[in-house]
């Protein structure tokens, strides 16, 4: 019940303390694209080279660690697991019969086969059930680190964004990228103001899921003896009154966000930040922007190891 309480993935949490908060919202938003994109087509190197920029980011971001710890030790676990499940998969594919030339006539040549074994298990045998053998080559190795990087580097740097960076700020940060398409006429400050209440209405759902999920276990339904058709009943009942709160308090929120303004939609650059580069965050934003620029220039060199 109190598993989402425990695992805060995607929600703001208030504070001043750590340079990751007096970073410019823009560069926080630049660097997750950049976490987001440059593992596509890359190598495991690469991809494992991102795993650690992150954690030391994590770390080295003067953000609580009891925050991060909970949310960063569930998804290890999921990356890892998914990870396994990729590397025991069936990757090995019959090697090509060279038929051009026999190999006795070239000395030196050597053929290639199937990628070498990392690991191999078995046969393994389970009472009368074989098993059969499981072996981890090079492909499979590849891709179990492929698949739990990836994994690991999209959700962790998009809940880092997220919990280090206001909804009003994210907001202003899509208006600034996207203000190149107001000249095509598309309505930015009403989808900007949709997006501050999409991002407001997270915390929403959830506080409302366990509060239902707390008025179940207090009052101690025994659905056995009910039956399927009444507990049935009883979770309809659930669902309709938590899409009438969650409805209800969007409601609320929406009019409160209008009423701030005098009954019209709020524009975005009534939140956008101040003393960008002023005094230490000058420092931060400058040489964070500099290490944003040599990252994507290694990446365009090295980035397929």
């Amino acid at each position: 019940m109190e598993f989402l309480k425990n695992v805060p993935i995607g929600q703001y949490v208030s504070g001043s303390t750590g340079w990751l908060r007096s970073l410019d919202s823009r560069l926080k938003f630049a660097w997750t694209l950049m976490f987001l994109i440059s593992p596509v087509l890359s190598g495991p190197i690469w991809r494992l080279g991102l795993v650690v920029i992150l954690l030391s980011i994590t770390l080295l971001g003067a953000v609580p660690l009891r925050i991060l710890l909970r949310p960063l030790a569930f998804l290890a676990l999921i990356a890892c697991a998914f990870g396994l499940l990729a590397i025991f998969l069936p990757t090995n594919e019959t090697a090509a019969a060279l038929t051009v030339r026999s190999s006795q006539e070239l000395p030196n040549a050597s053929l290639f086969g199937s990628s070498w074994e990392v690991l191999r298990i078995g046969p393994l045998d389970i009472g009368k059930i074989n098993l059969g053998t499981f072996v981890v080559d090079r492909r499979s190795a590849e891709l179990g680190i492929k698949t739990s990087t990836l994994i690991f580097t999209v959700v962790h740097s998009v809940n880092l964004m997220l919990i280090t960076t206001s909804p009003e700020d994210l907001m202003w940060t899509l208006r600034w990228y996207l203000s190149p398409l107001s000249f095509l006429g598309l309505p930015l400050d009403r989808l900007s103001f949709q997006l501050l209440l999409a991002l407001r209405f997270i915390p929403l759902v959830q506080e409302e899921f366990q509060n239902l999920m707390r008025s179940i276990v207090t009052r101690g339904f025994n659905f056995k003896k009910l039956g399927l058709k009444k507990s049935l009943g009883v979770f309809l009942a659930i669902g309709e009154r938590f899409l009438t709160n969650i409805l209800l308090r969007a409601e609320q929120g929406a009019d409160a966000l209008i009423i701030r303004n005098g009954g019209i939609l709020l524009n975005p650059n009534l939140f956008k930040p101040k003393l960008l580069f002023k005094g230490r965050r000058f420092f931060v934003n400058t040489f964070s922007m500099i290490v944003l620029l040599l990252i994507l220039f290694l990446r365009t060199k090295y980035g397929a190891f």
